[in-house]
């Protein structure tokens, strides 16, 4: 649709006149009335708003100026309009901000926030463009500083989807102040509001860049998750002489096999077992349903939690398995844990929280 706007404003202006037809001369500018008319009586949402403001209003002008034509005018105007596009091979972004948008994830990081100092220095740039495209946790962060005010201007220029997600993000009191803020904003200049998000915009270049996507905490989690236990458990012993807030906030980020009827939904462990290998699970049941295991509950839980059939199918292999090593076991639990994450991370099984989280 951006191709047919841009060919739009670049009509000829040659006259069906001098093709041969008997008709009167049409201007480009009544052209360009005649395909928006006749896109628009098919149901064409045309994005005329990326016209300049002055060709907005000259094109709606003469359209109030028009009444008939007939269908030889039509169809010529229709035939050049399309061979005009035909002889338009590609488009470009328009301006550095929709090329930044364009190329965004394939830029290195340096790259990308020296292209984001340029954009927010630059004359006629829109900084909400760019405050609408970022990560609800990255504006909770900045809201967290700002005055109720200021938050309700973010929330009304985003979505009403993500603006609802931003508000969950934040502290009880600070939302419903920044949700009282709103009803505030009617009388907000659109001065008021480009300068905030100026503001805004130049508060974000001024961060620190990031070496890692991920916080302190999910990094030692996630490494701790795929360690042995017998590792996992000394280093947490570590961490809670050393710090014992931060061995907390890691402890909460660990998911282990153990944890399972913890944090699992009994519903969901049927899912959980699709997505492992029967012989994997043998691994981990014979392991554990051991008298003296220490995950034994665990076991007895996922069996608890299937088909009678299938969980009698199972107990057999495991009176069957010979005894388990304890380095297979460690894998095959493992295996099941990933499986685990696998699915909470696409979305379609959620952890069970405890009463501080």
């Amino acid at each position: 649709m951006e191709v047919q706007v841009q060919v739009l404003a670049h009509m000829k202006t040659d006259s069906m006149a001098e093709r041969g037809a008997l008709r009167p001369m049409l201007s480009a500018r009544q052209k360009a009335a005649v395909i928006v008319r006749l896109l628009s009586t098919e149901g064409v949402n045309i994005p005329l708003s990326d016209l300049s403001d002055e060709t907005q209003t000259l094109l709606t002008g003469q359209m109030a100026q028009m009444r008939a034509i007939d269908r030889e005018t039509l169809k010529e105007v229709v035939d050049e309009f399309c061979e005009e596009l035909d002889r338009l091979g590609l488009t470009f972004p328009k301006g550095l901000d929709d090329a930044l948008n364009m190329l965004d994830g394939q830029l290195s990081n340096t790259a990308s926030s020296r292209l984001r100092r340029m954009i927010a220095n630059s004359a006629g740039s829109d900084p909400w463009q760019r405050i609408s495209g970022l990560p609800v946790e990255v504006l909770a962060q900045v809201l967290l500083d700002e005055s109720p005010e200021v938050g309700a201007v973010v929330l009304s220029k985003l979505s009403v989807a993500k603006a609802a997600d931003l508000l969950g993000k934040l502290p009880g009191d600070k939302a419903r102040r920044i949700a009282y803020a709103v009803s505030l904003t009617g009388s907000v200049a659109p001065q008021t509001v480009a300068r905030i998000g100026v503001v805004l915009a130049q508060q974000l270049d001024s961060l620190p860049e990031k070496a890692f996507d991920t916080g302190p905490v999910e990094r030692v989690g996630a490494i701790l998750n795929h360690s042995a236990s017998a590792v996992r458990d000394s280093v947490l012993e570590g961490l809670e002489q050393e710090d014992q807030a931060f061995a907390e906030q890691v402890k909460k980020a660990i998911f282990t096999f153990v944890l399972i009827p913890e944090r699992i939904a009994a519903r969901d462990i049927p899912k959980v077992l699709r997505g492992v290998d029967q012989a994997v699970l043998v691994t981990a049941l014979a392991s554990a349903l051991q008298p003296d295991a220490p995950d034994n509950a665990v076991a007895e839980f996922i069996l608890a939690n299937i088909s009678q059939r299938l969980a009698a199918s199972l107990r057999e292999e495991v009176e069957q398995k010979e005894k388990v090593k304890e380095k297979d076991a460690e894998a095959a639990k493992a295996a099941i844990v990933a499986a685990i994450r696998d699915l909470e991370s696409a979305g379609e099984i959620s952890f069970i929280l405890g009463e501080d989280e």
